[in-house]
């Protein structure tokens, strides 16, 4: 990865490409849950690097429709490190929004 310095002339890594914080972001997550995400739903670059949605079956249910699943809002810095998550919402797998 190639570096450049910031304002205050410190070294640091260019921003991570959109695939690989899409990548970082579902396998972090599912490290620290120890669940396997689903998919990421939302990911946009901010400030200080990306944040994604990141959604995960929270408890396996069958028929697999009634599982309970869960989106995570993902924060990765510009490298692609973990530096924070949170559950911003909850719904039966086949639950469609009326948005």
């Amino acid at each position: 990865m190639a570096t450049t310095e910031d304002k205050n002339g410190e070294s640091r890594g260019t921003r991570l490409s959109i695939a690989d914080a899409m990548r970082e972001a579902a396998e972090q997550l599912a490290e620290l849950l120890r669940s396997a995400p689903g998919s990421v739903s939302a990911l946009k670059a901010t400030d200080d690097g990306w944040s994604a949605d990141v959604e995960v079956v929270e408890v396996e249910r069958i028929p697999d429709t009634s599982s309970v699943m869960a989106t995570y809002r993902v924060r990765l810095d510009e490298q692609g490190s973990l530096v924070g998550y949170e559950r911003v919402r909850r719904y039966a797998r086949g639950q469609i929004d009326r948005r």
